[in-house]
């Protein structure tokens, strides 16, 4: 009788060290990107889903820095054109996630909230936030793309503002204080029906 239940024990012992060594075996990344359909190169993921076991940061919205001390506060001038506007919050966002021992490879989400720009007739500068935007995201140095919003909004907390920029990033639990660099990531690609 005790031989029954030893083996019983040993085979579920060993049933579940296969299945645990198997799970780690395929590797299941813990953010998994979900590329835009058709290819599209368009430096976004359509979705980034990200397993449990991961911390999530959130980052307050972060608004540009004033680059122009002599322009008129509260104007566009003072923290210069949207691309300007668009890698000074990038850079501080890189700078607070470099803090927590994160990178922008980490971001698995990003709000950005943009103003109407009177250089632009009033309108959106999209272009203007895609040139500053691009040299952070999908590039050879740092691939990973975040899921991303871009909403129009009436007005910012910082007259002159043109864009606030969140994010959240994702840091698995057992991984220490790691190096601000991407982090490899399994990318899915999108079909249309």
């Amino acid at each position: 009788m005790h031989k029954i239940a030893y083996r019983r024990g040993l085979i579920l012992s060993l049933g579940f060290a296969a299945a645990a060594a198997s799970s780690m075996a395929l590797g299941a990344a813990d953010v998994v990107r979900t590329a835009l359909p058709d290819g599209n190169p368009f430096p976004i993921s359509a979705a980034v889903s990200v397993r449990a076991g991961v911390d999530t940061v959130y980052l307050s919205g972060a608004l540009p820095a004033a680059i122009n001390k002599d322009a008129p506060k509260g104007t566009p001038a003072e923290y210069g054109d949207m691309t300007a506007q668009t890698v000074s919050v990038l850079t501080q966002i890189k700078a607070t996630l470099a803090k927590l021992s994160l990178g922008m490879g980490d971001v698995v989400k990003m709000t950005v909230f943009l103003a109407a720009d009177p250089a632009n007739d009033n309108k959106l500068n999209f272009s203007g936030l895609m040139a500053g935007y691009s040299q952070f995201f999908g590039t050879a140095d740092q691939p990973n793309k975040p899921a991303r919003s871009a909403v129009q909004v009436a007005a910012l907390v910082a007259p002159g503002a043109l864009l606030e920029v969140e994010v959240i990033a994702a840091r698995p639990r057992s991984a220490g204080p790691r190096s601000a660099g991407p982090r490899s990531a399994k990318v899915h690609s999108a079909k249309t029906h």
